[in-house]
């Protein structure tokens, strides 16, 4: 991959990320601003998982069908700009319910083609474990850049100025995609059953289950770690810190992702992940002092960029050529779609049920699933190692 290819993907990961980086924790402040409630702004907020369920796997499918990943990708993140500036025309509940759907249906495409096209291109190289690392590294900063960028200027200013912010940072993503090809893709003709024929293989029904399960627990996490922070007594300026700590973890995981690979087997890699998350999660719920929230942070670069990284190297071993793009999809549906959507609502169960502590105790035991699951899959070493 030529460096210039590498500042386009990189690029593409910040402004992506920057996206989430927004949406995740002001569009609820947005909404609020328009006079919703806290139960209509939950569903519009759904959105986000809700869409993962389907969205992902049937671009994918366009995507092998058409061996044209990059074009989708512009496509999509055309047409995602030109929906998000529909915003300053929206007025009614239901409008923005249509809206938020709509427009995440189509984002849902970008991550899972971007992945698979960047993995094409590198494993084309063989430059993947060098190389992936730190082009998605770029992702996390830009997810970093905006939660502090925009939280200042929303300080400072307006909850108003969101959908400026978006239009540019959507504008921009979309420009960026023009720069972006990679390999030619193998023209191999798609055989009828061929998914379903993996999809029967035991070791990738064992790996989407502990996918399903690791994000799951994180769905606890990403709903309800500042809620519960903020019942400690942390105030709004110090749990941003302990999410910058977090996501600053990854990136340094990112940067040096290449000695772990090139010395770790992705199995091993992933039951390593499963296991810190037990740690963490129970550190959180039963030793929640500042220096053990502190340590629990920062091991987010185990839980989930080693999780992340080890993942999608492991979805080269069944999902290759005209597949690939569906293997990418299938995992973000399962994974983000359903074990988001389903954790984020079983943690919220719990949260009113019993005491905010539980809610990281089920994600520890999800945790230990996702490592029994894995545990199942055969032995195997990738070719050449």
């Amino acid at each position: 991959m030529t460096p210039s290819l590498r500042w386009a993907f990189g690029s593409f990961f910040f402004l992506y990320f920057a996206y989430v980086g927004l949406v995740s924790p002001y569009a609820s402040l947005f909404f609020l601003e328009r006079g919703f409630s806290v139960i209509e702004i939950a569903v519009l907020m759904s959105m986000l998982q809700i869409t993962r369920i389907i969205g992902p796997f049937s671009w994918g499918w366009l995507s092998d069908f058409l061996s044209n990943r990059v074009g989708i990708i512009r496509f999509c993140a055309c047409l995602a700009a030109l929906v998000f500036l529909s915003i300053y025309f929206l007025q009614s509940y239901i409008s923005f319910f249509i809206w938020m759907f709509v427009l995440h249906t189509i984002l849902s495409s970008l991550m899972p083609l971007g992945e698979s096209a960047t993995v094409h291109a590198l494993f084309k190289d063989n430059s993947f474990d060098k190389r992936y690392g730190r082009l998605r590294l770029w992702g996390s900063l830009g997810f970093i850049f905006m939660v502090l960028t925009a939280g200042e200027l929303f300080q400072r200013n307006s909850i108003e100025l969101y959908p400026a912010v978006g239009a540019i940072v959507l504008v921009s993503l979309a420009l960026v995609t023009f720069l972006l090809h990679e390999p030619k893709m193998e023209r191999r003709k798609m055989v009828k059953g061929e998914l379903l024929v993996l999809l029967l293989n035991p070791d990738v029904r064992w790996f989407l289950i502990s996918g399903f399960f690791m994000v799951f627990a994180h769905a606890a996490l990403y709903v309800f770690y500042s809620l519960y922070l903020a019942n400690l007594g942390y105030d709004k300026f110090q749990i941003g810190l302990f999410w910058a700590l977090g996501v600053f973890a990854e990136v340094i995981f990112f940067y040096f992702q290449s000695r772990v690979l090139s010395r770790l087997d992705a199995e091993v890699i992933l039951q390593a992940a499963f296991g810190i998350g037990v740690v963490r999660f129970i550190l959180i719920a039963f030793l929640p002092t500042t220096a053990i929230l502190i340590f629990a942070q920062v091991l987010h670069a185990g839980t989930f960029a080693a999780h992340h990284s080890a993942a999608t190297k492991l979805l080269q071993r069944w999902f290759t050529g005209p597949l690939q793009a569906r293997g990418q999809a299938l995992m973000a549906t399962v994974s983000y779609g359903l074990g988001g959507t389903l954790g984020g609502l079983c943690a919220g169960w719990i949260w009113e049920l019993s005491q905010p502590r539980d809610v990281f105790v089920m994600a520890a035991f999800a945790c230990g699933l996702a490592g029994m699951a894995i545990q199942k899959l055969r032995p195997r070493h990738y070719p050449g190692r």
